[in-house]
């Protein structure tokens, strides 16, 4: 029997450290991860046809579109894919909502947390 592929996250976020840290958090959690640092590139990354089965993304983020904006435009490729929204700045009334089906967790925040929320997210996926 061929065992299932580790689920991969695909994390957007502009703060290098934090990134690095989510990532190594997730990494121990079992997932595979794809780091960006903008909502441009984590979508060239899904056009590409990239591996994605959970999305997790800053909401703050440089570049042409903020990670609402991103959340949306990955809805309309995958979906059915689960989205994690983060901010230590907004919340999700000041982005005007969320997309249906997504969390929202506020920085700081465990990544440890993270990990087991992104485990959650990805069972009920599959």
């Amino acid at each position: 029997m061929r065992q299932a592929a580790a689920p991969t996250v695909l994390l957007v976020e502009d703060e290098v450290l934090i990134s690095h840290l989510v990532a190594a958090s997730l990494s121990e959690h079992g997932f595979n991860v794809h780091e960006t640092t903008t909502a441009d590139e984590a979508l060239r990354y899904m056009h590409a046809g990239g591996d994605v089965d959970v999305l997790f993304t800053d909401v703050n983020l440089p570049g042409s579109m903020d990670g609402a904006e991103l959340a949306l435009r990955a809805r309309e490729l995958r979906p059915d894919l689960p989205i994690v929204y983060a901010s230590g700045r907004y919340q999700p009334t000041d982005i005007g909502g969320l997309v249906p089906r997504s969390v929202f967790v506020s920085k700081p925040y465990d990544p440890d947390d993270v990990g087991m929320l992104l485990i959650r997210l990805t069972e009920r996926s599959h």
